[in-house]
């Protein structure tokens, strides 16, 4: 899912303290001809509100099972997202499918000026100052991935110092 990104960080789960929350539940129908076979789909994301987050898809005939998938599913796709001072680095644009997402720092004591499935993905990686704008499409499952697209297209001075290969003073000074 992240070969796209250069920067993308790859992190394992162990050693890390992850809170799970829960983006969405949709009941899903299957129509056969013994009638209709429910079952439910749950996007969770997963993140130690240090950097690190990752999102994860699960099905099941039953919810908690769905939950449990999806969760197991997150972990797996752990990544490390730039924090400086509880805010971004600098403003970015994500989009998936239909969903448009525009990420913009704010000054400290802003908050998380986020909504739905946008705000749970910034609360999830530690962003504590952000302003956000959703458009497009409003389903989870693409807001979300709308979300990471973004996140994972951030870069820190130091990153971009080492890809052109000048000190950190240059970056700002150029």
């Amino acid at each position: 899912m992240f070969q796209k990104y250069k920067s993308a960080e790859l992190v394992k789960p162990s050693g890390l303290d992850l809170k799970d929350r829960l983006v969405g539940v949709q009941r899903v129908t299957k129509v056969t001809k013994g009638g209709r076979a429910f079952g439910f789909s749950a996007i969770v994301v997963v993140g130690d509100e240090a950097g690190v987050v990752g999102q994860g898809l699960g099905k099941s005939k039953d919810v908690a099972s769905a939950i449990a998938k999806a969760v197991e599913d997150a972990k797996k796709n752990l990544v490390r997202i730039p924090i400086i001072k509880g805010t971004l680095p600098h403003e970015q644009k994500g989009k998936y499918g239909g969903a448009r997402v525009n990420i913009i720092p704010a000054a400290p004591g802003t908050g998380v000026i986020a909504g739905g499935a946008v705000r749970t993905v910034l609360e999830a990686v530690g962003v504590h100052d952000v302003l956000s704008k959703s458009q497009g499409s409003s389903n989870p499952h693409n807001v979300v991935k709308a979300t990471f697209d973004a996140l994972l297209q951030l870069r820190d001075a130091k990153t971009i110092a080492k890809d052109r290969g000048i000190s950190l003073e240059q970056v700002f000074n150029a």
